[in-house]
């Protein structure tokens, strides 16, 4: 089979676009649902810029406001990460979607403590975690749309413990992931591993960091020469899609391919070149928002499966170091067509 080469994977043909849908377990509804939703936001003082929205500059929030939003990020997440390094071992209180994906108390317990400080310092600003919503795909995203829509110009997306599963065993391998968006933009990231004691910032504009040091994406040129993770889904959809991706990597080849159970640990381990890219078919906002922003601060790419950039409504991503995405892409869309 011939290799398809790609310079600029995007794909406007709503046909074309379906053919994925149905490869990664979506209804061709919800693209056209997505693209209405996209073509709707610029009535929010918001124009396009190659292929992401960005916020009109005398709407934008300043550096000042930005630092404090990222202040009580970051102190909100290591108030949580106290908690979540005394817990981990924490009992499962129940299953959501099914046994694959659990809750424990600490969940909960840590969304209140980023809740309460948000409040405290932002009255004024939206908070959707992941603890506040039902289970499943169609509840995230309709929560997501409807506060985009609706919600106040700022909103704070976290997911209080990413990695419950490994938390749950007693793998230090889970993170706390805020995202802070202005009308509908990314201005603010934190993922804060409380294992390992690091705590990864970056603000729109404002370059990424590392327990306060510059990070950037490795150097890996060639997919030969990467390092690539993805996740086990809760669905057996998602899984699909994720083993034929693996399989089609493994025969690119890379050079490794791993599994290890935290989407912000991982998108955090992007951005500063632990790893060379990270794919997943179906993720909410929550998991990935603040990494998104980790990512391009830190000069990598963010797409979903066909080529798209990143907003906080794309579900299945291809993050990477930028320059292995067209080439890793071309492999995972060829995967998606068997």
């Amino acid at each position: 089979q011939a290799p398809v080469t790609l310079s600029r994977a995007r794909f406007d043909n709503y046909q074309t676009m379906a053919t994925f849908a149905r490869a990664l377990g979506c209804e061709p509804t919800a693209i056209r649902e997505r693209n209405e939703m996209n073509t709707r936001r610029p009535s929010r003082s918001s124009v396009s810029h190659r292929g992401r929205r960005v916020i009109a500059a005398a709407q934008a929030p300043d550096g000042t406001e930005l630092a404090r939003v990222l202040e009580v990020a970051v102190g909100a997440a290591k108030e949580g990460g106290i908690i979540m390094a005394r817990k981990v071992g924490a009992d499962v209180i129940k299953t959501k979607v099914n046994a694959r994906d659990l809750l424990t108390e600490v969940d909960g317990e840590v969304q209140r403590i980023i809740e309460t400080r948000v409040a405290e310092a932002f009255p004024e600003h939206g908070f959707l975690g992941e603890e506040s919503v039902a289970a499943g795909k169609d509840a995230s995203a309709d929560a997501l749309r409807d506060v985009l829509r609706q919600g106040p110009n700022w909103l704070w997306i976290v997911d209080p413990i990413d990695g419950t599963t490994n938390f749950v065993h007693g793998m230090p391998l889970s993170a706390i992931s805020i995202g802070v968006a202005y009308k509908g933009e990314l201005q603010a990231a934190v993922i804060l591993d409380p294992f390992r004691d690091e705590c990864f910032t970056a603000t729109l504009g404002g370059g990424a960091k590392l327990n306060g040091s510059p990070m950037k994406v490795g150097e890996e040129s060639t997919a030969l020469e990467a390092v690539v993770v993805t996740g086990y889904a809760p669905t057996d959809a998602s899984t699909d899609v994720m083993l034929k991706g693996m399989t089609a990597l493994a025969n690119l080849p890379v050079r490794t391919i791993r599994m290890l159970g935290s989407a912000a640990i991982m998108l955090a381990w992007v951005a500063c070149g632990r790893v060379t890219a990270y794919f997943e078919a179906d993720l909410n906002s929550w998991d990935t928002a603040g990494g998104a922003l980790l990512i391009r601060e830190a000069g990598g790419q963010m797409t979903n499966l066909v080529g798209e950039e990143y907003d906080l409504t794309t579900r299945p991503i291809l993050a990477s170091n930028r320059a292995t995405h067209a080439e890793l892409l071309a492999c995972l869309m060829v995967s998606l067509r068997h």
